[in-house]
């Protein structure tokens, strides 16, 4: 059975005593990068006082190492065996980054964690062995979960990813992606800095923090002074103005007459995905020209794509196959394993 789990892509360092604050590994992560304790995930939202992260981080900077052996760990900790590893970048990195990455990520990580935010155990480590690394544009993820996941996708189709850090678009043929319609553009943090701006014309935001903030623009909601402030109304004009003034310009740049000839079905995944206000967008823009398709599990299919790629390139044997997609606001591991997803999320049997 293939599973999907993901942990937000945050985290801080902390010293505290964090005995049993948590029900299992997922939401109690707490790993040591020389010798240096780091929350991560659902425990720095719990726990920290500013988690972070770095937009489209390079894998030589701490955030990326932090956020991989996090993923590693959580793929190997309930049946650690040899690994084969295929992750990512946007198109914009994807050059400068596919080879180191392979180097460093290639190799025996031991990796040193807390166990005590959720056993009666303490510090302790693990070797997970990665045998392979495979790194793909992360719009090659995507396509690989469309036309070999459950969608079963064929012939020629346009794919939008839109991501936190970046949206990126690009036209799948059968007989490859069509380069020159590849774009990577500002993702959903530029929306987000709007709504931070328009939010704080009217509001006193006070010490919130990006994640706060993210989270807000999320629920539908932000408490400000004890009061439900609803920002529906702010989120929905700062949504149309990233659609106007960003996406669509830029989809208009690379997307011809002769593609549309081409092709007349287009996916949008990633998390902007889950905003119908934005996507409304793209059904007003291409109504009669293109068929518009949301796919089931938007913040995902990377993460499956990977994994089934990483299943092809070690001869269709799944049970090393691991996708990881490090996302600018959450991480999602694929593998195929048995686990018990409860409340979205993982819990280790």
């Amino acid at each position: 059975m293939r599973n999907s789990y993901s942990i937000p892509s945050v985290f801080e360092h902390n010293n505290s005593n964090l005995a049993m604050v948590s029900n299992d590994l997922i939401n109690g992560l707490r790993l040591y990068i020389d010798d240096i304790p780091y929350i991560v995930g659902n425990l720095a939202l719990s726990e920290g006082q500013s988690p972070h992260r770095t937009i489209n981080a390079a894998p030589t900077e701490i955030d990326y190492q932090i956020l991989f052996k996090t993923a590693l760990l959580l793929a190997a900790y309930k049946n650690n065996r040899p690994l084969v590893v295929t992750t990512g970048f946007p198109f914009s990195t994807y050059q400068v980054n596919k080879t180191p990455a392979a180097e460093l990520l290639r190799k025996t990580h031991r990796i040193e964690f807390d166990m005590s935010s959720f056993t009666s155990k303490g510090r302790t480590e693990m070797n997970v062995d990665v045998v392979s690394v495979e790194i793909l544009p992360e719009m090659m993820g995507n396509i690989v979960a469309l036309r070999q996941g459950d969608i079963k996708a064929t012939g020629n189709f346009f794919v939008i990813s839109l991501g936190f850090g970046t949206c990126e678009a690009v036209l799948s043929t059968e007989n490859g992606i069509v380069q020159r319609t590849a774009i990577s553009i500002q993702g959903l943090q530029y929306a987000i800095d709007l709504f931070t701006k328009e939010l704080g014309l009217q509001y006193n935001l006070g010490l919130k923090n990006m994640k706060q903030i993210e989270q807000a623009f999320m629920n539908n909601f932000i408490m400000l002074d004890r009061k439900k402030i609803d920002i529906l109304d702010i989120r929905r004009n700062v949504l149309n103005m990233y659609y106007r003034d960003v996406i669509s310009p830029n989809l208009r740049r690379v997307f011809t007459d002769a593609d549309f000839t081409k092709a007349s079905q287009m996916y949008i995944t990633g998390g902007g995905a889950l905003y119908m206000e934005l996507v409304e967008n793209f059904y007003k823009e291409f109504e009669g020209i293109l068929n518009i398709e949301v796919v089931p599990n938007p913040l995902t299919l990377t993460s499956v794509g990977y994994c089934l790629h990483s299943a092809h390139v070690n001869g269709g044997d799944i049970n090393t196959a691991v996708g990881i997609d490090i996302g600018n606001s959450n991480t999602v591991i694929t593998q195929y394993e048995d686990v018990n997803i409860e409340s979205g999320n993982l819990r280790f049997k």
